[in-house]
C-alpha cells in the first residue's frame, strides 16, 4: 500500500486524460469552434485562419469574440459545459442508465445474499446442526476453487482483477462481464473473504458500455469512458449508503478539480441518485434483502475526550499494522498463483478455510463470523460491542486478516469490506482500555480500516460518518483524524518490491491452463 491501489492510480491517469478534452478546456478558444459532440477528427470549418497571412486575405477577418458575460461567451467554463448540447445528452443518458443498473445490482445482491444464507445458515440446519460447524469452511471453500479455477483460466475476464490491486482497472466491457458475476455469485457466498464492491463496480460499467454499442460509432471514447464511469457509481452507490461516498470515492480517486470535477461528478450523482431511488424503492417493494454495508444499530452515543484522542492515534497504527501488512503479504501470494494458476487457485481456496475453520475452533463460535465480508459481522459488532471477549476479538481480527490475505492474492471479489470489519474488530478489541469508549472507537476503527485500504481519506471518513448515524456528528473529528493518520501512516510504510505484475506476467498467466 506505499502507492495508491489499482483503480485509484487509473482513475487519476484517465481522468486527467478523459477531460482534457476541447468540452472543458475552451477558456481559450472562440465561439466559433466545434462543440463537444463533433468529433475530434471533424475537418474545420473553411475559412480564413490567420489575418496577417497574405494567403488568408480572401475572406473578411473572424469577428471578435464577444465580451464576458453576453450570450456568445459568459467566461465560465462551467457554464459552457453544460450549455453542450452532447453534455446535456449524456446526462439525460445517465439518467436513463440508473434504472437499468440498479435493478440488475439489486438482483446481483439480493441473489448473493441468498445464497450466503442457504450456504451458512438453511443447509447447516438441514443435516442437524444449529449452526455451522468449525469444518463447515474447508469443503466450502475448496469448492470455491474448483469454481473458480477455470473461470480464471478459460473465460475472457478471468472473473475480474485480483483484488489486492484495489477496485480494479481499466472498464470491464460486455464480454468479459459474464466471467465477474459468476465469479462473485458462485464462490462470494461460499466463504471467500472479500466483499461485493468491485464485482458491483464492474456490472456498472458492462451494462454501460453494453448500452453505449447501438452509438458506439457516433459516440467519443472520451463520452464512453465518462459513462462506463457514472455506471460504476450508480451500482456501487447502491451497497454503500448511496450516491454521496460513491461520488466523493470517484471524485478523490480521478483527483480532479475546476471544470475537470464538474464533468465528471455530474454524470456520477445523477446515475447514481437514480439507481439509489430505484434501489432502494424496489427493495422495499420486494421484501428481498440485499445485505448492504450498513449499521441498523449503534452503540450509545458518547463525546470523544482526551483519552479517546490519546488512544485512537496508537490503535489507528495498528490497524495499519494489520492491515497493510495483510495487503503487502498478498502480493507474494498473488505472484505464487500467477505460476500455475488453476490447481494454485484451488490451493488458495482451500487454505482460506483453514484459519476460518482455526476461529471456531478457538473460540466456540460460528466459523462464518470471521469468513465472507464481513457486513453482518460489523453490524452485530456494533449492536453489541461486547458480545465477544478481548481474546475472542483479537481471534477474530488474526483468523480473517490471514484469510483476507490469501484471498487478495488469488480469488475475485473487492476489498474494502474486510478491511472495515478488521479496523472496527481491532479498535473494539481495545476499548477496554482505560479512557476509551466503545462508540469512538468503533468510529475510528472503520475510518482508519478503510482508509489504509482504499488510500483515500476523504471518502473513508464520509463512509464511517454515514455508517454511524445520528452518533456521527460526535464522533466526526476522530473519524477525520483516523482517516488522515491512517492513509499517512500506510504510505509511509516500505512500500513492497514489486507492487503490481507486470505485463509479461498477466499474459503468460492468462495463457497458462
Amino acid at each position: 500500500m506505499g502507492e495508491p491501489c489499482g483503480r485509484t492510480a487509473r482513475l487519476r491517469a484517465g481522468g486527467l486524460a478523459l477531460f482534457r478534452s476541447r468540452a472543458v478546456h475552451r477558456t481559450a478558444r472562440g465561439p466559433d469552434e466545434e462543440p463537444m459532440s463533433r468529433p475530434a477528427d471533424s475537418a474545420p470549418a473553411p475559412g480564413p485562419t490567420d489575418p496577417t497571412d497574405p494567403a488568408d486575405q480572401t475572406g473578411p477577418a473572424p469577428a471578435p469574440p464577444p465580451p464576458p458575460g453576453t450570450d456568445g461567451d459568459t467566461g465560465d467554463p462551467v457554464s459552457r459545459l453544460l450549455r453542450d448540447r452532447g453534455y446535456q445528452g449524456l446526462l439525460a443518458l445517465c439518467v436513463l442508465l440508473g434504472v437499468p443498473i440498479a435493478l440488475a445490482s439489486f438482483f446481483f445482491v439480493s441473489l448473493q445474499h441468498w445464497l450466503q444464507r442457504q450456504v451458512w445458515e438453511e443447509l447447516p440446519n438441514a443435516v442437524g446442526y444449529d449452526r455451522a460447524p468449525w469444518w463447515w469452511p474447508l469443503p466450502a471453500l475448496f469448492l470455491a476453487g474448483l469454481i473458480l479455477a477455470p473461470i480464471v483460466t478459460r473465460m475472457p475476464g478471468r472473473g475480474g482483477h485480483v483484488p489486492v490491486h484495489g477496485l480494479g482497472g481499466k472498464p470491464i466491457g460486455p464480454v468479459e462481464l459474464p466471467s465477474v458475476v459468476i465469479a462473485a455469485v458462485a464462490t462470494l457466498p461460499l466463504g471467500v473473504v472479500l466483499g461485493p464492491e468491485a464485482p458491483l463496480m464492474a456490472l456498472g460499467s458492462g451494462l454501460a458500455l453494453l448500452a453505449m454499442r447501438p452509438l458506439k460509432k457516433a459516440a467519443s471514447p472520451k463520452g464512453v469512458a465518462l459513462l462506463a464511469t457514472a455506471g460504476s457509481t450508480a451500482a456501487i452507490s447502491t451497497i454503500l449508503g448511496g450516491p454521496v461516498v460513491a461520488a466523493v470515492l470517484i471524485l478523490e480517486a480521478a483527483a480532479l478539480a475546476g471544470p475537470q470535477m464538474v464533468a465528471l461528478l455530474l454524470p456520477c450523482l445523477i446515475a447514481s441518485a437514480t439507481g439509489a431511488l430505484v434501489f432502494t424503492g424496489f427493495g422495499n417493494w420486494t421484501g428481498l434483502s440485499t445485505g448492504g454495508l450498513k449499521l441498523p444499530q449503534v452503540p450509545p452515543d458518547v463525546n470523544p475526550d482526551a483519552g479517546d484522542f490519546l488512544w485512537g492515534i496508537p490503535i489507528v497504527l495498528l490497524i495499519v499494522v494489520v492491515v497493510g501488512g495483510a495487503h503487502r503479504l498478498a502480493l507474494p501470494t498473488e505472484r505464487w498463483v500467477q505460476g500455475s494458476t488453476a490447481w494454485r487457485t484451488v490451493a488458495c481456496a482451500s487454505a482460506v478455510g483453514v484459519p476460518l475453520a482455526a476461529y471456531s475452533l478457538i473460540t466456540d463460535r460460528s466459523p462464518d463470523e470471521a469468513a465472507l465480508s464481513g457486513q453482518t459481522m460489523l453490524g452485530q459488532l456494533a449492536a453489541a460491542p461486547h458480545a465477544l471477549s478481548v481474546g475472542a476479538l483479537v481471534t477474530l481480527v488474526v483468523c480473517k486478516a490471514l484469510a483476507w490475505m490469501v484471498c487478495l492474492g488469488s480469488l475475485r471479489g473487492g476489498p474494502i469490506f474486510p478491511a472495515v470489519l478488521l479496523g472496527a474488530a481491532t479498535a473494539m478489541a481495545c476499548s477496554g482500555l482505560p479512557g476509551l469508549h466503545p462508540t469512538p472507537a468503533l468510529a475510528l476503527g472503520m475510518a482508519a480500516g478503510a482508509a489504509v485500504v482504499t488510500g483515500l481519506p476523504l471518502t473513508s471518513a464520509v463512509l464511517a460518518v454515514l455508517l454511524m448515524g445520528p452518533d456521527a456528528f460526535d464522533q466526526m473529528p476522530l473519524i477525520v483524524v483516523a482517516a488522515v493518520v491512517g492513509f499517512a501512516a500506510n504510505r509511509l510504510m516500505p512500500a513492497p518490491k514489486q507492487t503490481r505484475a507486470g505485463p509479461s506476467a498477466d499474459a503468460g498467466a492468462a495463457a497458462r491452463p
